[in-house]
């Protein structure tokens, strides 16, 4: 069983990638801190074509692990306590309220919470076993999903829920934007090349027949925010929470466009919806432990929901956190962070047709194939 784990992990190594001072003025100074915290909201939309090395973030990896004492000390976690590894970023953003029970011993399950900064540090665990939930992209889940496949009879990783819907937004100080067909003849600013926002970006250009569209790529979104800072004429496609940050460091900017919105305009009511983040289980813990695995969606879905209605006091959790340097940003975040709980059919409807869409644009971003029903926790 561990040579299989150990040859699945190194095949995921393989095919996952990441999107992810002297003379700055304050403001400058404020983006740069901003950027450390916000950063997973960019990797949350990963291309598994790349490998991690390649990939790596070296700030990020040095500073990875919120809780790298409690990954040492995994040998004393207690057989029924649930390990849960999530994204700094909105993913976990939803979890605050349920970290924040754990630690005053209010939670109906026991817990144990690891936050990373990249997803490629959060596979190998769930592969391993060390973990036994994840909050992770929509499309890796799919490619861990089918690259376990690859090795055995049934995959060993299953999605219990959705976490996080659409969190792209279209950012500038123009003011004749407010549809998508005004954007024909522009150029966009993004980061991501042959990654999750370009082909969402590229599907809803298509599905609004909007052409003569120029995609100008930065390396990362502080690139994309120092030019819409030089020339807020410019249009930028920006993740929350770097949106708030960026807009409220720079008051010519707004947002002109939610991409969510734009999706479920498209989709209909009863379609696929933009899918941020899901939450993973291994297949052998649900079935050994199926109760725990209930109390836990039980517990996430109240998470959400307390994050969602209570922003302000969510803000001080997420900053506890570490995953907003400033409760100001975090708080004006949360609502456009589009926190969701979505579980069995509706998981399914809105989670399938999102893939499909990546799948359309290139099936590599879902691992090759669209995962089947046994892909979709019930």
């Amino acid at each position: 069983m561990k040579k299989k784990w150990i040859s699945l992990f190194m095949v995921a190594v393989c095919m996952l990638v990441f999107l992810t001072g002297c003379g700055q003025t304050e403001s400058e100074q404020e983006m740069q801190t901003e950027k450390t915290n916000t950063q997973d909201a960019e990797t949350e939309n990963a291309n598994p074509e790349k490998s991690i090395a390649e990939n790596v973030n070296t700030d990020e990896t040095e500073t990875g692990n919120a809780n790298a004492d409690e990954t040492e000390t995994e040998g004393t976690i207690a057989e029924d306590t649930i390990v849960v590894a999530s994204l700094k970023g909105p993913t976990s953003m939803g979890l605050v309220g349920l970290m924040d029970k754990a630690e005053k011993k209010e939670t109906e399950a026991s817990y144990e919470f690891v936050m990373e900064t990249a997803a490629d540090t959060i596979l190998p665990m769930v592969l391993k076993g060390e973990v036994d939930i994840a909050l992770i992209p929509a499309n890796v889940a799919s490619v861990l999903h089918n690259r376990a496949l690859e090795t055995a009879a049934e995959s060993d990783i299953v999605v219990i829920d959705i976490n996080t819907l659409g969190v792209l937004y279209l950012v500038t100080g123009r003011e004749d934007i407010s549809t998508m067909k005004d954007l024909a003849g522009k150029t966009i600013y993004l980061t991501g090349k042959g990654t999750t926002p370009e082909y969402v970006l590229n599907y809803l250009l298509a599905e609004n027949q909007v052409e003569d569209v120029t995609l100008e790529y930065k390396s990362e979104a502080t690139e994309v925010a120092a030019v819409l800072k030089e020339n807020p004429e410019a249009i930028g496609l920006l993740p929350q929470p770097f949106v708030t940050a960026a807009c409220t460091q720079n008051e010519a900017l707004s947002v002109v466009l939610d991409l969510n919105e734009e999706w479920t305009a498209l989709q209909g009511e009863s379609g696929s919806s933009l899918v941020t983040g899901v939450t993973i289980a291994r297949k052998a813990f649900v079935e050994e432990h199926s109760e725990l695995v209930k109390q836990f969606m039980t517990e996430h879905k109240e998470s959400i929901a307390y994050v969602n209605a209570n922003p302000k006091e969510a803000a001080a959790l997420v900053v506890k956190a570490g995953i907003v340097e400033k409760e100001a940003i975090a708080e004006k975040a949360i609502p456009n962070c589009n926190l969701a709980y979505l579980d069995g059919e509706d998981m399914k409807q809105a989670l399938a047709g999102y893939l499909e869409v990546l799948y359309n644009q290139n099936p590599d971003s879902v691992g090759g194939v669209l995962p089947q029903e046994e892909f979709y926790y019930e």
